[in-house]
Formats: C-alpha cells, sequence, structure tokens
C-alpha cells in the first residue's frame, strides 16, 4: 500500500494515476474526504489526515509500503517559516510512529541553496527527513510548467508575458507535474538504502523569450516577454496581498542570479517526456 499526500493536486494526482496502472495499491491521505470521491472510485483507500497533525498522520501512514510527501506550500510565509516548521514536525513525528518502509519527498531545484528565501521551505523538510531511519528519496524537479498558467490570459489578451525571471534570454530548468508525479511513481517502487537526491527537468530549458514563442504557436498570435523590473516587485507583490514579500523576491533573484539550480552536474539529471507546446496547449484550452 503506498501512502500519497497531495493527491488532489496535479503532482500527487499524476503519481496515484501512475501507481494505479501498475496494480498497486492506493492511499489518499487528504483533508477531506468529500474531494477524494473520484480516487475512491478508481478504487483507493481514503483517510483523512492533515499535515499538521503527527497522530492522524502517523495513523495514515501505517503499514504503507511507501509514503509520498508533499508538503504544502505557503507563498507567503511568515518570518522564520513557522508554517512549514509546524507541518515539518508533524511529518517527522508521524514517520518515527509509523515506520513505513521509505520515503519519497517532493522538495525542489536549489534546497541546497544557503542564502533564505521562498523555498527554504524545502530545506528546512530535507534536513528533518535525512535524519529518519527508513530510506528517503528527495525528489527535487525544476520550474513547474503549469506555472504559466498565470500568463495565459495577458498572452491571449494583450500579446504579453510579465517576466520576473531574467534576463529574457536566459533559459531556466522547467518540468510538466504530469513527468514529475510519473517520476515520483517509479522512486516509490524502488529499492534504495539511506538517502538519496533525484534531480528533475523537462526534454528542454526554458528561457521567457522561449516561452513567449511557444504561447505565440498555441495561440496563432504574437506573443513577447516583458521584464519586470526588480524595483518593484515589493510594491505589487503587496498590492496582490503579499505581507513578506522577501522571500519570494529572493527566491527570483536566485533563480536569475545563477544559486538556485540543480546540485548535480548535466549528466546526473533526469529528463521529462513532456513538452512545454503539450503544457500551454492544455492550459489555453481550459480558459477558452
Amino acid at each position: 500500500m503506498y501512502a500519497i499526500t497531495g493527491i488532489t493536486g496535479k503532482v500527487g494526482g499524476a503519481l496515484a494515476r501512475e501507481l494505479l496502472a501498475a496494480g498497486q495499491p492506493v492511499r489518499a491521505v487528504v483533508r477531506d474526504a468529500t474531494r477524494a470521491q473520484a480516487w475512491a472510485e478508481r478504487g483507493c483507500e481514503i483517510t483523512t489526515a492533515f499535515m499538521e497533525d503527527a497522530s492522524s498522520l502517523a495513523a495514515a501512514f501505517e503499514g504503507a509500503t511507501g509514503v509520498f510527501i508533499l508538503p504544502p506550500s505557503e507563498f507567503d510565509p511568515e518570518p522564520g517559516f513557522p508554517e512549514a516548521r509546524t507541518v515539518i514536525d508533524a511529518v517527522s513525528a508521524a514517520l518515527l510512529k509509523a515506520r513505513p518502509d521509505k520515503v519519497v519527498c517532493l522538495s525542489t531545484i536549489g534546497a541546497q541553496a544557503d542564502e533564505v528565501n521562498l523555498l527554504t521551505q524545502r530545506t528546512l523538510m530535507e534536513q528533518a527527513l535525512r535524519e529518519m531511519p527508513m530510506p528517503v528519496t528527495f525528489l527535487r524537479p525544476g520550474w513547474f510548467m503549469e506555472n504559466a498558467a498565470w500568463d495565459v490570459a495577458c498572452a491571449s489578451d494583450d500579446g504579453v508575458i510579465a517576466s520576473y525571471l531574467q534576463p529574457l534570454d536566459k533559459p531556466v530548468p522547467m518540468v510538466a507535474t504530469a513527468d514529475v508525479g510519473r517520476v515520483a511513481a517509479e522512486l516509490l517502487q524502488q529499492t534504495w538504502r539511506g538517502v538519496r537526491v533525484v534531480e528533475l527537468e523537462g526534454p528542454r530549458r526554458v528561457s521567457p523569450n522561449d516561452l513567449a514563442a511557444v504561447f505565440a504557436g498555441v495561440l496563432r498570435r504574437q506573443v513577447r516577454a516583458e521584464v519586470v523590473e526588480r524595483q518593484t516587485w515589493e510594491a505589487l507583490f503587496r498590492t496582490q496581498g503579499m505581507k513578506h514579500p522577501l522571500p519570494r523576491m529572493r527566491m527570483l533573484d536566485g533563480f536569475n542570479e545563477g544559486w538556485i539550480d540543480f546540485e548535480n552536474s548535466s549528466d546526473g539529471i533526469l529528463r521529462g517526456h513532456v513538452e512545454l507546446e503539450t503544457v500551454l496547449g492544455e492550459l489555453v484550452s481550459r480558459r477558452t
């Protein structure tokens, strides 16, 4: 039995579909059982647990061959990341109590970075789970292609995508969530010892200019990328409702300055199969 957190999201859903297709039993660990009805109909066992509650998580992980941890993302964290630390403490305690055979945890590109930024939440999770007595794999994907969902409206209506990634011709490791879920399913079904890190990106790296060009092809109209100047970020993020924009700003700095990157050399990084054209085509079709 594989216990999957985050099954109602893109990565967790892709992972669960892969496991079910392989004939593996799946336990969906969800906050709200009513949201998981479709998974129950697919044959999943449904259990309710909260990522901040060690007791309910331990019960959900009990007897599992493998556990997939998808930590919730806090996009406007309080200083010191107290939200993430609460989840980390609960997950750690639950794993120690339930003792599943193995764990795969979704982390991120740049989790090894020393600079504090939005992705530090994953750094803290990695530090804690490295101390677990069972085998643990950290899956570190690149920038999700699906983040381009924020650009669909402006690309469609105005022919412009606003880019915080800079310069516009700098390629960034990107990957589709379908590839992340597929690889996570493969990793869960493997056998290994100790702690390992697996890094994953898509078939090719993507610059903001590349993103605009693919949008142009999908939308059949001219689309260009436009720099959002660094000095405007804080005010913009605050107008969007953020109270603590610095971690997000530093994450973007990390991609732009190069200190958020993969730890391995290129030949040690896994490559996904899903092309950017496929992802953007799906995002645009959902809007129309």
